[in-house]
């Protein structure tokens, strides 16, 4: 079968590696994958076609600031990969991210409709059924329900439509494109977003969960690795729906000799935060896409803290977990459902008093476990985080994807 997976990036970020991942497990099952990206670049080793430019990106981007129209605009960029996409003829389109100003939403979907080709859409967040955002909770904004209009956020929220709202406009013409598909089936990594789906204008689509997946091979525990009075927090982007605003709290309030860790800050982020926090509190790291870098780091830290405002199904908490490291995380989209007690403490979201207690429970527990090896117990331990982890080895996770394009294909 020739499955073709389309994405923003690949290769990097949560979602870009999950195409990845998934492009290899389709591989060894004897497919014939392929992933079609946006921007960056993409391995060798991927069958792969790049539908962006530079130039189209930016004129894609000042489209969407002046007109509010993201996901609209790559006109050219996408005849020409759907000219690519009628060559290669795949059997089922496996859909991601198909914001990020790389390509023709009407024009993609107009052709999946002709062509009467088989689509899984895998949503990682709320975009394909708003007028603008890609997350509403932060705004406690319910219109994508009914019908988007006067967009209170257009403009402070991804994917930043500064000049006008056009939130009505783009959410009737994403409703026209995006139903009527004979044969698709979307899918939600976490059940906080497929309750979500059906109360969208997605609901006549069947909708199935299926976890994030991890590389346990890439994401393991390093014996050579000690844990270090760290806590960790880790974005693609720190903007404020991923709290870093609580992190600048914790600075002045957790145990002296424990120090703060920010992998993913921007460089005008990172010159901030030293500014700010001059004694070291907050050690500010821009983004890495090494994975055994950031293995290494999430291997030395006692707990990773994952404030986030907004989120469905962090793949930073599998990360984590993998690398023999409890998570705390506030009560937010679908984040708890990664954790269990044994490994993690979930806290009402924003309530920073009760993410501090828990931060400094799972510090103690497992400082005690350090000290005293010989009595440690299961609770908070290494052993238990990369036992939760085993839950979403990704050969298990992506292996449903391959029920359902079998079955899809079969029912062509």
């Amino acid at each position: 079968m020739r499955i073709l997976q389309i994405n923003t990036v690949c290769g990097t970020g949560s979602v870009g590696r999950i195409a990845v991942d998934l492009y290899e497990v389709c591989e060894k099952a004897g497919h014939a994958p392929y992933i079609a990206y946006g921007r960056g670049g993409a391995s060798s080793k991927v069958a792969s076609y790049k539908i962006g430019s530079k130039p189209d990106f930016y004129k894609h981007v000042l489209k969407n600031f002046f007109k509010g129209e993201g996901g609209f605009g790559s006109v050219e960029k996408t005849e020409q990969f759907l000219h690519w996409m009628d060559q290669i003829k795949p059997d089922l389109i496996h859909l991601h991210n198909i914001h990020g100003f790389y390509i023709n939403i009407e024009m993609l979907f107009a052709f999946i409709k002709e062509k009467d080709i088989p689509v899984v859409w895998t949503l990682h967040d709320n975009w394909p059924f708003t007028g603008h955002c890609a997350y509403f909770d932060y705004a406690e904004c319910t219109k994508w329900k009914t019908g988007c209009e006067s967009c209170s956020i257009h403009r402070t929220a991804y994917p930043y439509a500064i000049f006008k709202d056009n939130s009505k406009n783009a959410y009737a013409r994403k409703r026209q494109s995006f139903q009527g598909v004979k044969n698709l089936t979307i899918v939600t990594p976490s059940n906080w977003l497929k309750d979500l789906v059906k109360e969208s204008f997605l609901q006549e689509y069947p909708v199935k969960v299926i976890f994030n997946g991890i590389d346990l091979e890439k994401f393991n525990i390093m014996e050579n690795v000690e844990k270090k009075k760290v806590i960790l927090g880790v974005a693609n982007v720190w903007e404020a729906r991923k709290g870093l605003t609580y992190f600048e709290q914790m600075a002045g309030r957790l145990p002296e000799d424990y120090v703060i860790k920010l992998v993913g800050v921007s460089k005008s982020q990172k010159k901030k935060l030293l500014r700010k926090f001059p004694g070291g509190e907050i050690v500010p790291i821009t983004r890495t896409e090494n994975v055994e870098e950031l293995a290494a780091l999430y291997n030395e830290a006692t707990v990773y803290v994952n404030a986030t405002l907004e989120d469905n199904f962090p793949t930073t908490n599998l990360e984590a977990l993998a690398c023999g490291t409890p998570v705390v995380t506030f009560q937010t989209g679908g984040s708890p459902e990664s954790l269990n007690p044994s490994c993690g403490k979930i806290v009402k979201k924003g309530d920073f008093e009760k993410l501090l207690d828990a931060i400094e429970d799972v510090i103690a527990i497992v400082e005690e476990q350090q000290n005293n090896p010989e009595q440690a117990g299961y609770l908070f331990s290494r052993k238990a985080c990369r036992a939760r982890a085993y839950t979403f080895q990704k050969e298990e996770r992506y292996g449903e994807y391959l029920k359902i394009y079998e079955q899809m294909f079969a029912n062509r």
